[in-house]
This record gives C-alpha cells, sequence and structure tokens, in this order.
C-alpha cells in the first residue's frame, strides 16, 4: 500500500465508530473520517465469531487488496475502517470489490475526476 499505513491502535478505532460517518452493504461496513496526515490509514477488522483463523485472514487479505488497487483512486488524508460482516467471507472476490467500491462512492470519497 502506497499512500497508507495501518491503522492499530483501539482508540482510533472507537474514535472512527463513534464519530466517523459510515456506509454499509451486506457484506461491509466502511467507516471514514478525515485525519491530519497527507497518506490514509487503514484498518481492517474481521470478528471471530465469521470462523476460524484462515477464514478470517483470507477474508483479511481479500480486502486490503481490494483497497490496494484502489487506492489511487481514493482522497488522501483520511481514516477508514473496513468491517467484515457475515456474508464476506463466503462472498466471491468480484462481489467483495463491487460492494467496497459502492460504499467508497456513497462516501464520496473518490479523488474528482476518478470515480469509477
Amino acid at each position: 500500500m502506497k499512500y497508507s499505513v495501518s491503522l492499530k491502535q483501539n482508540k482510533d478505532f472507537r474514535r472512527l465508530y463513534h464519530r466517523g460517518k459510515y456506509a454499509a452493504c451486506p457484506t461491509l461496513v466502511l467507516y471514514w473520517s478525515p485525519n491530519r496526515y497527507q497518506n490514509n490509514r487503514l484498518g481492517i477488522t474481521v470478528s471471530t465469531k465469521l470462523g476460524n483463523a484462515v477464514v478470517r485472514n483470507r477474508t483479511r487479505r481479500r480486502i486490503r487488496e481490494i483497497y490496494r488497487l484502489h487506492e489511487e483512486q481514493l482522497r488522501r488524508g483520511m481514516d477508514l475502517v473496513v468491517v467484515a460482516r457475515a456474508a464476506a467471507p463466503d462472498a466471491e472476490y468480484r462481489r467483495l470489490d463491487r460492494d467496497f467500491q459502492r460504499l467508497v462512492k456513497r462516501l464520496g470519497l473518490w479523488k474528482e475526476g476518478s470515480e469509477e
């Protein structure tokens, strides 16, 4: 991820959950809030309720790859948290990608002129 770093601290996740804007679909929920930095910070949450470690890590890798592919088209200077919902582990990669793009568009996070 060229323009992003990981969001790791619990206080940052909680701040986004309480004060950030969000959009949801059957497979993902996307929270976002502007930050004070030039780069984006990304956090990915996959609950233990969704499966064992193999399933959770595969879901996390798929979400991270989807973000990486669209990273250059996203605005800079924001914190993002992607939460995998119950349908995410069983969903096809294309559906996760389509849902991610739909959520980004709904929240208006595309750069000017790069809307897909």
